[in-house]
C-alpha cells in the first residue's frame, strides 16, 4: 500500500495490546496507522494475526519435502485462518533430509504471506521411549556440534530431550547461537527438567502429551514447566490431545505463558483418509490423526479453531487472542508481532460476530478475505 493512500478494514473495533478500541483501524503501508478511526465500521473486531510456531503441514502440504509451490499453497490456506506467520516444523528424518527442507525455506524468506519465521526441529533429539509419532529409527542423543550445524540458517527453534546424554551441552550450544529450545519427547524428571530451564531452554512442547506424565510426589517436565515463571506453555487445544478440563486448567496455571500451537498435519483442512508426517503413514478418521497403532501423530486443528476452544472452556477474548499470537511471538524473538499497536507492523486477522475469520492482512497487504 503507497504512502498516502491508507486502507481501513472496516470492523467495529480492535483488540489492541489487550483492550478494546472501539472504531476503525486504518493502514499506512506495512504499518497500523490509527486505531479507533471513526465513522467504526459495520461489523467484526481486528485482533493480532495469530502465529503458529508448531505446524508441520496444512491443506495437502507436509512441509519437511515441500517445494516452494507447496509452500505458497499451504500459506495461503493457513491465512484462512488467521494465521500471519508460522515456524514450519519438521518431524525427526534422516540427517540428510534436512539440508534441502531448510534450505527452501530459507528461500522464500519474504516471498510468503504468512510470513515463515524461519524452522522449527522437532528431533531428532528426542527420547526413544517417547517418541510418538516420530520414527524411531531416525532419533539419536544430542551433540553439540551436530546440533549446532542441523540448526544452521533459518532454523529458529529446536525440540529435544533434556534428560538425554549430551542434551545439557546441546542446549547451551544451541541458546549461545540463538536458537530457542523447548523440552519435549521427553522422559526428564523434575531435577532434569529444571536443569534444563537453568540452562537456557525456554519452552515445553506439546505440555501433557508424549513427555512423562505428572504424578503427585514426580512432576516431570509440565510440572515443571508449570511452575517456572520463565517457561512457556506450549499446549494444542483441539479437544483430542488434552481434555478440556486439562487444557483450561493448564491455561489458568500458565496465563501470560500459555501459548496456542496447531501441530496441525498436511491432513488439517482435508477430510479422512490416508496422509503422511514426514515419511510415517497417517490414517484419519473420527476427528484424529493416528498412526496404525493408535499414537496421536499430531493434530487436525487451525488456529482460529483453537482460539475458539479456549474461548469456549472461559478465556477472554483478550487472553484467547494473546496466547495465539503474542506469547508465540515473544517466544521466537519476534515481539514485534503479535500485537497491535499503533505504529506497529500490519498483520491483521478480522474475525466477525461469530469469532471466525473474515479477512487477514500480512505487512499490510491482504492474504485473505472471504468471499
Amino acid at each position: 500500500m503507497p504512502p498516502g493512500n491508507p486502507m481501513r478494514l472496516g470492523v467495529r473495533a480492535a483488540l489492541a495490546e489487550g483492550t478494546v478500541v472501539e472504531g476503525d483501524v486504518e493502514i499506512e503501508g506495512e504499518r497500523i496507522a490509527r486505531l479507533g478511526v471513526r465513522p467504526p465500521g459495520p461489523a467484526g473486531i481486528a485482533v493480532p494475526g495469530f502465529v503458529d510456531i508448531h505446524v508441520n503441514g496444512f491443506a495437502g502440504v507436509d512441509f519437511v519435502a515441500a517445494d516452494p509451490e507447496a509452500y505458497r499453497r499451504a500459506a495461503k490456506a493457513l491465512a484462512a485462518t488467521g494465521v500471519t506467520a508460522f515456524l514450519p516444523t519438521f518431524v525427526s528424518s534422516p540427517l540428510d533430509a534436512y539440508g534441502e527442507a531448510i534450505a527452501t525455506v530459507a528461500g522464500l524468506e519474504g516471498r510468503l504471506a504468512p510470513r515463515a519465521l524461519g524452522v522449527h526441529l522437532e528431533g531428532p533429539f528426542l527420547s526413544p521411549g517417547w517418541a510418538g509419532a516420530h520414527d524411531p529409527a531416525h532419533l539419536r542423543d544430542p551433540e553439540p556440534r551436530l546440533a549446532r550445524r542441523l540448526c544452521a540458517g533459518p532454523v529458529r527453534m529446536m525440540t529435544l530431550a533434556p534428560e538425554l546424554p549430551g542434551a545439557l551441552e546441546a542446549i547451551e550450544a544451541l541458546t549461545g547461537h540463538g536458537v530457542v529450545v523447548s523440552c519435549g519427547h521427553s522422559d526428564a524428571d523434575a531435577a532434569a527438567a529444571h536443569a534444563a530451564f537453568d540452562r537456557g531452554a525456554a519452552a515445553v512442547t506439546h505440555v501433557h502429551n508424549a513427555h512423562r506424565g505428572w504424578r503427585p510426589r514426580d512432576p516431570g517436565l509440565g510440572g515443571v514447566a508449570l511452575a517456572r515463571p520463565d517457561v512457556t506453555v506450549q499446549a494444542i487445544v483441539d479437544h483430542v490431545h488434552l481434555a478440556p478440563e486439562t487444557a483450561y486448567a493448564t491455561f489458568l496455571a500458565a496465563r501470560g505463558r500459555f501459548c496456542l500451537v496447531t501441530d496441525a498435519i498436511e491432513a488439517t483442512g482435508l477430510g479422512p483418509g490416508d496422509y503422511r508426517l514426514g515419511e510415517v503413514a497417517v490414517r484419519v478418521a473420527h476427528g484424529a490423526a493416528r498412526l496404525a497403532d493408535g499414537t496421536l501423530a499430531g493434530s487436525l486443528v487451525a488456529m482460529d479453531q483453537a482460539v475458539r476452544n479456549l474461548l469456549g472452556m472461559g478465556a477472554s477474548l483478550a487472553d484467547a487472542v494473546e496466547a495465539a499470537a503474542a506469547v508465540p511471538a515473544r517466544l521466537v524473538g519476534r515481539p514485534d508481532l503479535g500485537v497491535l499497536r499503533e505504529g506497529g507492523t500490519a498483520d491483521v486477522a478480522v474475525l466477525d460476530d461469530d469469532l471466525r475469520v473474515a479477512r487477514t492482512v500480512v505487512d499490510g497487504i491482504e492474504a485473505f478475505a472471504r468471499g
